[in-house]
């Protein structure tokens, strides 16, 4: 680390200690555009002994639980680096190296949760029903199946999935951690859209070394550091995924399909279907081809929607024919009974 990274990491660390509260929104707002911070932040972090870690984490820690989303979201930003790097000193048995960045980790989850008022959060998701319209498809086109599903939505039988209550953790052991880390990972992708590019990259990148270390893919890869096997949970092999798939269409794709190669060799190494499921579903609906401007900027998922006027009648019958109808049918009989 050059002695010019390390003084703007230094000022860093000394300037929010003395910033008044009132100009909190005002610091939040203007830190996201210093990418000479970020850059050296995600040196330090990359440094297991450097002397900058401990501080760094502390401070990264006071920015989550200040309340101040835009802190928030510069800290979570952080979170696959920091994720990657506890895996490899955990990895390497070295766990006594990665005691700020377990600190941090588990302060983080400790606080997503349980809500303002300090109860445990459960979160829930309906899966959609096929039997209801939506950008991605019109139940009419599916056939016998909208009518099984419309039947089923009849009856209350729509499924919803819920996450939690989650226990307090004190610290990460073998049995926790990637109930941990799953946790983590998926505040990361609920705030994917603010996350910069660079945090996007580092994603990609972390989720390639966490599947092929200690495999020979690694030599095919040229991944130096560690060479032993990372452990992996098939939970946090598919958040990996959701935030891969963001990737391909936000600015990365080349870094995002080796990601996604990798994932699929780990996960047929380790025979866990549901990574493999999402992994080859993600691959298969992917456009022919690389995007060849992929750094251009933010990329959009294209849906075929069906025109709703093609499934229109001309002679449909609305509210506004029928009055019409009524009204000529009125006078039409009072033309009769004039002309008798």
């Amino acid at each position: 680390m050059f002695t010019s990274e390390k003084g703007v990491v230094e000022e860093w660390l000394s300037e929010f200690k003395t910033l008044p509260e009132t100009s909190l929104p005002n610091y939040a707002t203007n830190l996201k555009d210093k990418s000479s911070l970020v850059s050296s932040l995600y040196k330090v972090i990359q440094e297991p002994q450097s002397e900058l870690l401990e501080p760094v984490c502390h401070q990264l820690f006071e920015f989550y639980r200040s309340g101040e989303e835009q802190l928030l979201r510069f800290t979570l930003q952080f979170l696959p680096e920091l994720i990657w790097c506890y895996l490899a000193v955990s990895a390497s048995r070295n766990v006594h190296s990665s005691g700020c960045i377990e600190a941090l980790l588990l302060g983080v989850y400790n606080l997503e949760i349980v809500d303002k008022q300090g109860h445990s959060k459960v979160l829930s998701f309906t899966i959609p029903s096929l039997s209801k319209p939506s950008v991605y498809h019109e139940p009419s086109s599916i056939g016998s199946m909208a009518l099984t599903e419309s039947a089923l939505s009849q009856h209350g039988l729509s499924k919803v999935v819920y996450s939690g209550p989650h226990p307090q953790r004190e610290m990460l052991t073998a049995q926790n951690r990637f109930e941990v880390l799953t946790f983590l990972l998926l505040c990361y992708n609920a705030a994917l859209t603010y996350m910069p590019s660079v945090s996007l990259q580092s994603l990609c990148q972390i989720c390639s070394r966490i599947c092929v270390c200690g495999y020979p893919r690694q030599h095919v890869r040229k991944y130096k550091g560690i060479s032993s096997r990372v452990p992996v949970s098939s939970g946090f092999m598919v958040q990996m995924l959701t935030g891969i798939y963001f990737a391909f269409y936000n600015g990365e794709w080349d870094l995002a399909q080796k990601a996604l190669d990798d994932i699929i060799y780990r996960a047929q190494l380790e025979l866990y279907p549901e990574p493999l499921l999402v992994a080859n579903a993600i691959q298969a609906s992917l456009p022919h081809g690389a995007m060849k401007s992929s750094k251009e900027g933010a990329r959009c998922i294209q849906v075929e929607i069906t025109p709703t006027s093609s499934r229109i009648s001309r002679n449909a019958v609305t509210s506004m024919s029928i009055r019409g109808h009524r009204w000529k049918r009125h006078a039409i009989i009072l033309s009769y009974h004039l002309q008798f």
